[in-house]
């Protein structure tokens, strides 16, 4: 017994009720014929359950769990979706609006939101893989919590997905511009964008390996920009001036007065930039072995740690927050280069110049990576909400290849708006879609914590424990309640810098540019509660919560059997492997 122990559990090739690992449209002997026939829709055979007998939420759950996508993606692409999926213009860009309000506020505000997005992980995880059901965490906050707030946060989250992707494309054009290129921005925009969707329509196998590649290109990067950028504060590179250590933490200075405000300033780009590291739990009903979605969840933590903490640290010892050249600055002079650029193009010497090329062609690799996210994500969580019966059926679309045709159409459609690029108010638009889609963020976050608690809350009421669960949070239910703290301080620290700005008058455009997602899920909530009519329940009594219908193990006694071996085994390894089977 060892590292394949859950082996026996897991199941490859797509998830057909049929049981048939070859469609019959591959046996087809023209290759035109099959790619033709590819996309017609694939049927879901549920003949083996007896939906009459059952109540409309277990339904619900049964068609969830046998959505006919595909199960292709392998430990490899899932770990690496982990570590750097989406890493791209939150981080790489956006940073100068938090960069903006002081180096401390920034190393302070992406803590906050890190030690949140990693609760908000284990508790999604938790979920995925006891329930591994099409559209993840979206569809749990329906399960353990309600209906219409599930509705409303899945159209929310999708919703975030759908602006990010024009909002992304329009980041490529701000990219290639660094080189001041005379081509139009719209040109760009129109070649990635066809990239995309095209990559997108090649099935989830493709948008794995490639998302395996992109990251791959992006840790590297990241890790180098480190060592670089740690040789350049000691005074190493070449022809610098010497030492340059903590100078600008000292002048002009860690924070922007008042300091309160100038940390909660930088809520919103932290949000944009850890936004989309639970995309890895959203793969879970496309994974080849769910136990994937454990260890993949388990390098979130290096992620924070390395990427995000780490990476802020360098860029405010390399950048001061008044450089005009940053996204919030007081200027739009090179409002393109994000603070990876200006911090090694500050060197003033060739090297410097030479690096920030280099680093500006990582930023375009990002980019492109977190674009081909963002139709993936808002795909499959179009596609859950139709099939869970919230969306008119035909979004529920998925052909032969496990492809959610109808949820790619909505995003090809969306990302036209990328095209306004070509506005006079380019930095506008994008100030606007970028603001759009974080503090939504929170308000997803809050909600799978809760959903979690819930969850747990259930077990508990209806006698039962954590023993037949596969994977369980790292941190428990502990970690969820600090997650739902920390995202609610969050949601009202946002809030309040944008009533009150930093360095700005109140005014009702700055409170909008942040939170016009809250107005929006209001009104999808109260349609929704209006339009099913269940206003006359906000929360699923807990042992009225379904606790198996749709799960991945049905023998719950065997499985008991199996993790309690397991851990037996576990706890028979020297000192070491039990350390690096906790945290890897």
């Amino acid at each position: 017994m060892g590292k394949d122990f859950y082996d026996e559990y897991q199941t490859e090739g797509p998830v057909s009720s049929s049981g048939a690992s070859v469609d019959s449209y591959e046996k087809e002997p023209s290759y035109l014929r099959r790619v033709v026939r590819s996309f017609e829709r694939q049927k879901v055979d549920l003949s083996r359950f007896n939906l009459d007998e059952m109540t409309e939420e277990q339904r619900r759950h049964i068609i969830l769990a046998n959505q006919p996508l595909k199960r292709a993606l392998n430990d490899r692409i899932m770990q690496m979706i982990a570590i750097g999926g989406t890493i791209g213009t939150g981080l790489f860009i956006g940073l100068g609006y938090s960069l903006a309000s002081g180096p401390g506020a920034l190393l302070i505000g992406f803590t906050i939101v890190g030690i949140a997005i990693y609760c908000v992980c284990q508790a999604a995880a938790e979920l995925s893989v006891a329930y591994p059901v099409s559209g993840s965490f979206a569809s749990h906050i329906s399960r353990f919590i309600e209906p219409g707030l599930g509705f409303t946060i899945s159209t929310n989250y999708a919703l975030a997905w759908l602006i990010s992707f024009p909002s992304e494309l329009i980041g490529i054009s701000m990219t290639i511009s660094y080189w001041n290129t005379s081509v139009d921005p719209a040109v760009w925009v129109a070649i990635f964008y066809v990239f995309i969707i095209f990559l997108n329509l090649l099935g989830v196998r493709y948008y794995g390996e490639s998302e395996f590649f992109f990251s791959l290109v992006k840790v590297c990067a990241v890790i180098i920009f480190i060592i670089i950028g740690i040789v350049i504060i000691c005074g190493g590179a070449p022809g610098n001036d010497g030492y340059l250590g903590t100078k600008y933490w000292h002048e002009p200075g860690s924070f922007v007065k008042p300091v309160f405000k100038s940390i909660c300033n930088t809520f919103v780009s932290a949000a944009f930039s850890f936004g989309g590291t639970e995309l890895v739990v959203l793969t879970a009903s496309e994974s080849k072995k769910i136990t994937s979605v454990a260890k993949a969840t388990k390098q979130v933590f290096w992620r924070i740690a390395i990427f995000y903490i780490t990476t802020v640290v360098i860029i405010g010892c390399l950048v001061p927050y008044t450089d005009d050249r940053l996204l919030g600055g007081n200027s739009d002079q090179d409002i393109t280069a994000s603070p990876f650029v200006i911090a090694l193009a500050n060197t003033n010497n060739s090297f410097g110049n030479k690096v920030s090329n280099f680093m500006n062609a990582i930023i375009l690799v990002a980019v492109v990576s977190v674009c081909n996210s963002c139709v993936y994500a808002s795909s499959r969580v179009i596609q859950s909400i139709a099939a869970a019966g919230d969306l008119p059926e035909v979004f529920s679309y998925i052909d032969k290849r496990g492809r959610p045709l109808a949820g790619i159409l909505v995003s090809v459609v969306i990302g036209l708006l990328a095209f306004l690029v070509d506005s006079d108010k380019e930095s506008d638009v994008f100030t606007w879609l970028f603001a759009l889609c974080s503090i939504s963020s929170f308000f997803t976050w809050f909600c799978i914590c809760f959903a979690h608690i819930r969850f747990r809350w259930a077990l508990k009421a209806q006698g039962r424990g954590t023993n037949e669960l596969v994977y369980t949070s790292q941190m428990g239910i502990w970690g969820s309640y600090l997650g739902l703290l920390l995202t609610f301080l969050l949601i009202a620290g946002e809030i309040y810098v944008s009533l009150f700005p930093l360095g700005e008058s109140p005014s009702a455009k700055a409170f909008f540019q942040y939170c016009l997602s809250i107005p929006i899920m209001i009104t999808v909530y109260v349609g929704y509660k209006t339009y099913r009519g269940s206003w006359n329940r906000f929360l699923i009594p807990l042992r009225e919560v379904d606790l198996d219908t749709g799960r991945r193990y049905e023998d719950v006694e065997a499985l008991k059997e199996d993790i309690a071996e397991r851990k037996a085994y576990v706890a028979s390894r020297p000192l070491y492997y039990r350390i690096y089977n906790f945290w890897c």
